[in-house]
C-alpha cells in the first residue's frame, strides 16, 4: 500500500479534509480549512506542500 499524507493547513497546522500520495502534483490549488475557516493558495509535488501565495481575506 502507498503512503498517504494528509495536508497540513499553513496557518493553523491543523489537519484539513485533503489526502495527497507520491506521485500527486497540484499547482495553485485553493485549499479550505474547516477549523480556522480560511482558504491558502498552496502547491503540492509528491508529498511536499508549500504554500504558495499569501492568503486572501
Amino acid at each position: 500500500m502507498e503512503k498517504e499524507k494528509w495536508v497540513l493547513c499553513p496557518i493553523c497546522n491543523n489537519k484539513t479534509r485533503i489526502k495527497v500520495r507520491p506521485d500527486t502534483v497540484l499547482e495553485n490549488f485553493p485549499l479550505f480549512c474547516p477549523k480556522c475557516k480560511r482558504e491558502t493558495v498552496i502547491s503540492v509535488k509528491g508529498l511536499d506542500v508549500v504554500a504558495a501565495a499569501p492568503e486572501r481575506k
